[in-house]
């Protein structure tokens, strides 16, 4: 899917005046940030993206018009497992269409737990992103750099990415968040309904499945008094029966002033 929609995007890039093909003069450029070794070994580090005016990329969940970014970290050295942070992002309207994600600058925080505390550790990265202005590129950022154990200070701009991660649900004052699912002809509906007070302006629930196979809808958003409601329709990509975990459920809260992140909920 990834190769189609390059070829695709490339037949569009060689219409638009003025934008070379090569990869060197693409609308994106992207450096790895090495950060900081915290108390217990582990190392904070980040991928910074620099945009061009009018290009902005995507959130771990894009919308409908966006393309999911995809990391894969094979050929790493000396790691044992990673975390992955994303600032708060915003909500796009693209030709009808939402999508969610990052204009100008992204910088994305992830922990790195090493394998043997104190060593050297090679990071082998492989990131297929998707840039859009009017039209959607496909693109891969590649990084293969040996992190040297370097001292403790914090990166400023890693510092200011994670301060701008959602309020976990504790943070944000959730009361309750709740899932109810019906059977629909090709699926399931889902409707999650979150006590928690106004996040600020037009909301947007978000609802991740907790499965890459289960393709969920724009969720419609409509809030009354401390509880807000979001419903979805979740259709199997490969036509298969839908089965929920409620736990492995995730549920994001985007409003004006600030975005919730809550992992789980109950039976409605």
């Amino acid at each position: 899917m990834i190769r189609l929609s390059l070829a695709l995007a490339l037949v569009c890039l060689s219409a638009l005046p003025g934008l070379a093909q090569d990869r060197f003069d693409l609308p994106v450029s992207a450096e790895l940030l090495p950060g900081w070794v915290q108390a217990d070994g582990s190392r904070v580090a980040a991928v910074r993206l620099s945009l061009e005016p009018g290009w902005k990329t995507y959130w771990r969940t894009p919308g409908d018009a966006g393309i999911p970014p995809q990391f894969n970290w094979s050929g790493s050295k000396n790691m044992k497992s990673v975390q992955v942070a994303w600032p708060t992002p915003k909500v796009f309207d693209q030709n009808g269409l939402r999508s969610i994600g990052y204009a100008d600058e992204l910088v994305i925080p992830f922990t790195l737990e090493p394998k043997k505390t104190g060593k050297p550790m090679r990071v082998k990265l492989v990131m297929d992103i998707g840039i859009c202005a009017d039209i959607c590129i496909p693109h891969t950022v590649s990084f293969d750099e040996t992190l040297q154990h370097s001292g403790s200070k914090p990166t400023p701009a890693i510092a200011a990415a994670l301060a701008q991660r959602p309020f976990s649900a504790k943070e944000a004052g959730v009361a309750a968040a709740t899932c109810r699912m019906e059977p629909t002809t090709d699926g399931l509906r889902i409707e999650a309904r979150v006590t928690v007070p106004s996040t600020g302006g037009n909301e947007v629930v978000i609802i991740e499945p907790g499965s890459g196979e289960i393709w969920v809808s724009e969720a419609e958003t409509q809030r009354t008094g401390r509880e807000i409601v979001g419903v979805s329709e979740m259709i199997h990509v490969n036509g298969g029966t839908i089965a929920l975990d409620r736990s492995t459920i995730r549920l994001t809260v985007l409003g004006n002033n600030h975005a919730v992140d809550i992992q789980g909920c109950t039976a409605g």
